[in-house]
């Protein structure tokens, strides 16, 4: 056994949990089963599927707004059955996608002043006609029965993946909402079962997924729609899970052994045929495992059901075990957001919000320095909320760098992970682009004509349908508010009581 330690930087680092008041309360989790991480962030807003009737939906809080939530909460509603994944723009910080049990992805822009309505009092609640929902900028058909996850380019905007119920990964232009709803740009093939994750690259040139199948395969959008790699991957069909390791051509799976022992694996993305350059057990626990990647070279790994968080150091193809976060509260969900919203002055090299029952905790993981200048071995450039490439450049075939900031100036440097120019593919982009701002002028996809009378009527009943459905949701929504009216003022006649005895 060597005497010698191996030095890192990483080695020390500690969770700085938040206090209460700083923490999120009373927030209604969705209770779906699917696997997601349930929850997005990034430095202004946080969305979380929630437990919701009357079709699907979910909510996203202001990050500024820490505390305990009311109990009749604003919620972007528009889905007709579960929301099963939700993803925050890394270009717009106020634009959300939202994948649903219904076979539909929304769009959805939030606005910080339809949060004024939660200083109401009931008298003004009541008299401006209940809590107003958000609603969605456009809905697109996936195509099938569900759409489970949803996740958008690195470095094109207005770029969409989504992976369908028909064992397709679909790329969707989603800067017009008429191009957005009529079909995909490009359906990735090949899966013969469920898409349990997918992830881009650097670039966005490649993405990598894991289904079901026991599979791991990587995709070129552009070269075709059949993957380029497929290997065998965790021996268990129970959520694997795939993250892609910064500006590198690794790629770490989490997963489940035959012997439903979970796994970690480390695989060279140019040859995923060879098998997993690094195969590690980490236990026998159940919780299906939530890995996340940090450019400081760390891996995340965070279990549902577990109150521990572990992370790891990637080096020379090595997983060298760092510590763990300790908690005795399950998570139910995670996320961790962009590294160009951390805090430098503490040290804060990750920033995680964890779902623990009905509350949303912030925790930062920090490195012990007592340095006062700014910590540049820890802070190497984060990516920055600009696009290198439109839409149309991406399905048009071209490649862009990563747009970096500096976290110790907020300036724009040098792009880490460059790619050259690639020559320019077959598209089949559509000719007119426009920005994602103009859904609020056309919100409603434009139909494709048809001649027959059979499918005018058709068309007419399912409108018929979608009008009785929203209907019955806005009728559901406004029984819900009444109820939980009715139940905050027992809470008050109860204390009342109390208070008097």
């Amino acid at each position: 056994m060597s005497r010698f330690v191996r030095p890192s930087k990483y080695r020390h680092v500690y969770p700085n949990v938040a206090k209460k008041e700083a923490c999120y309360e009373n927030v209604k989790v969705s209770n779906n089963a699917w696997d997601t991480n349930l929850i997005s962030a990034n430095g202004t807003y946080i969305s979380i599927n929630w437990n919701a009737s009357g079709g699907g939906a979910f909510a996203v809080l202001p990050i500024h707004r820490p505390g305990k939530l009311p109990d009749i909460y604003p919620l972007c509603r528009g889905h007709t059955a579960a929301v099963l994944d939700t993803a925050l723009n890394p270009f717009e910080d106020n634009v959300v996608a939202s994948a649903s049990d219904d076979g539909t992805i929304g769009l959805w822009k939030i606005e910080d002043c339809n949060y004024d309505q939660l200083e109401w009092s009931d008298k003004e609640r009541e008299r401006n006609g209940g809590v107003k929902d958000f609603e969605p900028l456009a809905r697109i058909s996936g195509g099938g029965r569900k759409v489970g996850q949803v996740v958008w380019h690195p470095t094109a905007s207005n770029v969409l993946a989504a992976a369908t119920a028909d064992h397709m990964v679909k790329l969707f232009d989603v800067s017009h909402a008429s191009t957005a709803c009529s079909s995909p740009s490009i359906a990735l093939r090949g899966f013969t079962d469920t898409i349990q994750s997918l992830d881009w690259d650097w670039s966005g040139t490649t993405l990598i997924a894991t289904s079901r199948d026991r599979k791991i395969r990587t995709f070129d959008p552009r070269q075709g729609e059949r993957p380029v790699q497929i290997a065998d991957s965790h021996g268990g069909i129970k959520g694997a899970r795939v993250i892609w390791c910064g500006d590198k051509d690794r790629a770490i799976s989490t997963g489940f052994s035959k012997m439903s022992d979970r796994q970690m694996f480390l695989w060279d993305t140019k040859n995923l045929a060879s098998g997993p350059l690094k195969q590690i057990t980490l236990d026998a626990s159940s919780g299906i495992i939530m890995p996340f990647w940090s450019d400081n070279n760390i891996v995340f790994l965070a279990g549902k059901g577990d109150g521990n968080i572990r992370y790891y150091e990637l080096e020379k193809d090595e997983l060298h075990y760092l510590t763990e976060s300790k908690s005795s509260e399950p998570q139910r969900g995670l996320t961790f957001v962009p590294r160009r919203f951390l805090n430098t002055e503490e040290n804060e090299i990750a920033k995680a919000y964890k779902i623990t029952g009905t509350t949303i905790q912030p925790v930062s993981f920090c490195v012990p320095r007592k340095a006062e200048s700014f910590q540049s071995d820890i802070f190497p450039p984060a990516p920055s909320n600009v696009a290198s490439l439109t839409a149309r450049d991406f399905f048009e075939g071209k490649r862009g760098k990563r747009m970096m900031v500096s976290l110790e100036t907020g300036e724009r440097v040098q792009s880490s992970g460059s790619v050259p120019e690639a020559t320019v593919a077959k598209s089949t982009a559509p000719e007119a682009q426009t920005c994602l701002g103009d859904f609020a002028s056309n919100p409603t996809p434009t139909p494709i004509a048809t001649t027959t009378a059979t499918a005018k009527d058709l068309k007419k009943q399912i409108e018929k349908l979608r009008r009785a459905v929203e209907e019955r949701d806005t009728q559901i929504r406004h029984l819900e508010q009444e109820n939980e009216t009715l139940k905050t003022n027992q809470e008050k006649v109860r204390e009342a009581l109390l208070n008097s005895l």
